[in-house]
C-alpha cells in the first residue's frame, strides 16, 4: 500500500473509544501495518496546548465561537504536522474524535451555524476527510455513569447537560446517516468484546475494498 489510510473513532463519551482503538491498533499491526495513534483536540505540541484550554472546566465563560476556533486551530495544525505526513509514509493513522465531533457538538448541540462551522472545518481541512468514522453510540445517560465510574474528572465538555450530549448523539447519527459511506454506526451498549469485533468487521470491510 503506498499511501496511508485515516480511521476515526469517535461518539459519545463514556462509549469505551479507548478500548477499541487500542483493539483496532492491534488488529493492523498483527497484519504488518504501521499504526500511528493521535487525538483530537491535539495530537501536536501545539494541539494538546489547545486542548488543555478547551476541555479546561474552570473556564466556562469560553464562548461558542471561540470554543469553535481552537478546535480549528488545532485541527489545522494536526493534518499538516501529524496526520498528512504519516498518510504519505504509508501509515495508518487512527484517530480519537475528528471533525465530525466539531459537527455533532459545535452545530448540533451548541447551535452554531452550519455553514460557519464548514468554513472554519474546511479551512482546517484543506479537501483532506478520513477514509472512514467509526460512530460508537450510546445513551449520553449511560456514556456520563461509565465516565464516572472511571473515577477520573470530567472535562468541560463532559460536564454538559444531558439535553446537549444528546443532540450532540444525534448529529453523528445524522451526519453517519449522511455519508454512509465514510461512516459506521457502532452500538456501544454491547459487551466490550462484542462492541470491539464489530469495529474490527467495519475496518476489515474497508480495508477488503482498497
Amino acid at each position: 500500500m503506498s499511501k496511508g489510510f485515516m480511521l476515526v473513532c469517535d461518539g459519545s463519551n463514556g462509549a469505551g473509544k479507548t478500548t477499541v482503538i487500542k483493539g483496532i491498533e492491534a488488529h493492523l499491526q498483527s497484519k504488518g501495518y504501521e499504526v500511528v495513534l493521535t487525538r483530537e483536540p491535539g495530537g501536536t505540541e501545539i494541539g494538546e496546548k489547545i486542548r488543555e484550554v478547551i476541555l479546561d472546566p474552570s473556564t466556562p465563560q469560553m464562548s461558542d465561537m471561540t470554543e469553535l476556533m481552537l478546535f480549528g486551530a488545532a485541527r489545522a495544525q494536526h493534518i499538516v504536522e501529524k496526520i498528512k505526513p504519516a498518510l504519505d509514509a504509508g501509515k495508518i493513522v487512527i484517530s480519537d474524535r475528528f471533525d465530525a465531533a466539531t459537527f455533532s457538538f459545535q452545530h448540533y448541540a451548541r447551535g452554531i451555524d452550519l455553514e460557519t462551522i464548514k468554513t472554519i472545518n474546511d479551512l482546517a481541512l484543506s479537501g483532506f476527510k478520513p477514509d472512514l468514522n467509526i460512530i460508537l453510540d450510546l445513551d449520553p445517560k449511560v456514556g456520563l455513569q461509565r465516565v464516572q465510574q472511571r473515577g477520573e474528572g470530567m472535562d468541560r465538555l463532559e460536564v454538559e447537560k444531558l439535553d446537549f450530549l444528546n443532540r450532540a448523539r444525534e448529529g453523528y447519527l445524522a451526519q453517519a446517516a449522511a455519508e454512509p459511506e465514510i461512516f459506521t454506526v457502532i452500538d456501544a451498549s454491547f459487551s466490550k468484546d462484542e462492541v470491539l469485533q464489530r469495529c474490527l468487521n467495519a475496518v476489515d470491510n474497508l480495508f477488503e475494498k482498497v
